[in-house]
């Protein structure tokens, strides 16, 4: 698998949670595989717990696989070390969720965006107020702004001052882990529309992780949704979520609140909640919930079916040539961005 990033098989194991580490290990990630070309967004979505905080974390070098690897522009980040690590660290940033606590209330922002360039030596000291200065410009915000502290700010405008500090080591890769989340509605448009932008211009790879899937398929060219850790289904965006394969998928489509009041969506319900990772179901993981699901399901792990030149599906159904049917009423097709 080839690209900017890229996942191979990649998994992720945590120890049990008992005295000294003895209760039973939990998989929060299993072969996973992906990859993001420069300039491609690929959003990942799936409900609390699927895993994709974990996955955005070991693209980024943050977590150690247990299983598989993780190749940043050709380079294995599990083996790099000293200054060819360093190198691997500043291609690639992390736009956090929560713009009010990523931010040292204590410090002054222009210092706090200028972290970067002062830890990678990027320039000397004394051009680092001018790229400080640049910087706040190239996201929207005046440049005397540097001298301003955090609660200055309002949420939008701290997302902007979280974005332009990931922008000063000049990465290649960029995780977006829900950056819009906490923001008010009108906001979020104006901070998407700013990454979209950023992303055309400077070539960015990124991974968009979110709940909203009003806001992928704003921004994404691509969709990879994940259930319990493992990948259910992935495809080009437009694809993936006006024609959904894997019932999850549909699911997950059908509890998306619509922005046309007039629009009548009927529900698909999944019953009980997620299994426990620590003890995951035979089979297929999602089985246990799904409205479709068969004795078959419980014997083998289903492979990525293909669906389309480049949509996938794992599911046993859906590989058998199965259609299986939307309910009435579901409308699938695109919908703008709330708040543009």
């Amino acid at each position: 698998m080839t690209g900017l990033i890229a996942a191979d098989h990649l998994g992720r194991r945590f120890g049990g949670s008992g005295l000294f580490g003895r209760g039973r290990p939990v998989q929060a990630v299993t072969d996973v595989s992906l990859a993001i070309d420069p300039g491609e967004a690929v959003g990942l979505v799936g409900e609390s717990g699927s895993g994709k905080s974990t996955i955005g974390r070991l693209l980024l070098g943050l977590l150690a696989p247990t299983e598989g690897r993780v190749m940043l522009e050709g380079a294995d980040l599990g083996r790099a070390r000293g200054p060819a690590l360093r190198r691997l660290r500043r291609r690639m940033q992390l736009v956090f969720q929560d713009p009010y606590a990523s931010l040292d209330p204590r410090r002054r922002i222009g210092a706090q965006i200028a972290d970067g360039l002062a830890i990678h030596k990027l320039c000397p000291r004394s051009e680092r107020r001018s790229r400080t200065e640049a910087l706040l410009l190239q996201v929207g915000l005046p440049a005397a702004d540097a001298d301003r502290f955090p609660h200055e700010f309002s949420g939008g405008q701290r997302q902007r001052v979280g974005i332009a500090r990931a922008l000063a080591t000049r990465p290649a890769f960029l995780v977006a882990d829900e950056p819009v989340s906490a923001l008010d509605v009108s906001v979020q448009a104006q901070v998407l529309a700013l990454l979209a932008d950023l992303r055309s211009r400077l070539g960015l790879g990124m991974l968009f992780i979110s709940h909203d899937l009003h806001v992928v398929r704003s921004l994404c060219d691509r969709v990879v949704v994940l259930y319990l850790g493992r990948i259910m289904e992935q495809g080009p965006a437009a694809e993936v979520l006006q024609n959904p394969r894997h019932p999850y998928t549909r699911a997950l489509l059908s509890a998306a609140p619509s922005l046309d009041p007039m629009r009548r969506r009927s529900r698909i319900l999944l019953p009980g909640d997620p299994p426990s990772p620590a003890d995951p179901p035979s089979g297929c993981v999602f089985r246990t919930r799904c409205p479709w699901a068969v004795a078959d399901c419980g014997e083998a792990v289903p492979p990525p079916n293909r669906v389309g030149p480049h949509h996938e599906a794992a599911c046993i159904r859906v590989g058998a040539g199965v259609r299986l049917p939307l309910p009435d009423a579901i409308d699938t097709s695109p919908e703008p961005v709330r708040g543009a």
